[in-house]
């Protein structure tokens, strides 16, 4: 019996996406044509979306039963100063909307930069923030999920522990994983071993319960890195990441979710993962 524990798709709108009916609702399509099950809506440069193409969006996810999120604009930053942070704020809050009505669940954002401050200062600053903008989601009747995704720099607001403890002290809140950034962040190659994406998973459950293993949400891609972490994404069998042994600890602690692919060759690739799994799996 195929394993349908986590589905598969792309970050973005996969490349081979026709010209029409293009868009995001043909980046819908295509993607369930592709025999994928998921897709992030990758609003990351602005969210400039009509009501109604987000209607149209809803419609096609429905009717082709792909699951979506968003990928709201990179420019966010829950460490910004008091001037800045409305902007970064609205920018969230918008995708947050838009993509709710859009038919997302999720929403993934990059949290931010410590500004050469200590994480712990910086959570102390984030966590309000990040807290208000989840409490008015709520009271308008918007019940998306955030995510703070790991990030692959170690200047960057986004380790493991910091998603977290974001998640622990906001409900609403969970971890967007995304494995490759965390194998990318200390440069040194470490998070890539069979025990240390099963430590991830350990980390996950301890903290915020084994339902955190029961929703994931994951990034994954091949990436060069160096001494300061991530430079560029690259295709997953072009680079060292051991997508394999991350599935297979995925696989053992029965893990389930979505798995969504952002590599240069993004559909190519959710498909090999997709297949991968079904090996593992099967």
């Amino acid at each position: 019996m195929e394993d349908t524990r986590f589905v598969f798709g792309t970050v973005g709108s996969p490349r081979s996406t026709p010209k029409k009916p293009g868009g995001s609702p043909g980046a819908v399509i295509h993607t369930r044509e592709l025999g994928l099950g998921a897709l992030e809506v990758g609003w990351v440069r602005s969210v400039r979306v009509t009501d109604a193409t987000c209607d149209t969006i809803k419609l096609a996810a429905d009717e082709h039963n792909v699951a979506i999120s968003v990928h709201a604009p990179y420019f966010i930053n829950l460490n910004a100063n008091d001037e800045e942070w409305p902007k970064s704020r609205k920018r969230l809050m918008d995708a947050a909307r838009c993509g709710n009505q859009a038919g997302a669940t999720d929403i993934v954002f990059h949290p931010g930069s410590y500004f050469g401050r200590r994480a712990d200062e910086v959570l102390q600053v984030a966590i309000p923030r990040l807290r208000e903008c989840v409490s008015d989601l709520r009271a308008a009747g918007n019940h998306v999920t955030l995510r703070p995704e790991t990030m692959g720099k170690g200047a960057m607001l986004g380790s493991l522990e910091d998603t977290l403890v974001m998640s622990k002290e906001i409900l609403g809140v969970s971890p967007c994983i995304d494995i490759a950034h965390l194998h990318a962040r200390t440069g040194d190659g470490s998070v890539n071993s069979y025990q240390e994406f099963a430590s991830i998973m350990d980390a996950l459950n301890s903290t915020l319960g084994i339902q955190s293993l029961r929703g994931m949400h994951i990034h994954i891609s091949g990436i060069e890195y160096g001494h300061k972490g991530e430079k560029k994404h690259m295709p997953l069998d072009e680079s060292d990441m051991n997508y394999q042994k991350f599935l297979q600890v995925l696989s053992d602690y029965e893990c389930s979710g979505r798995i969504l692919c952002e590599s240069p060759i993004m559909e190519e690739d959710a498909l090999l993962l997709q297949r991968t799994w079904g090996d593992i799996t099967s």
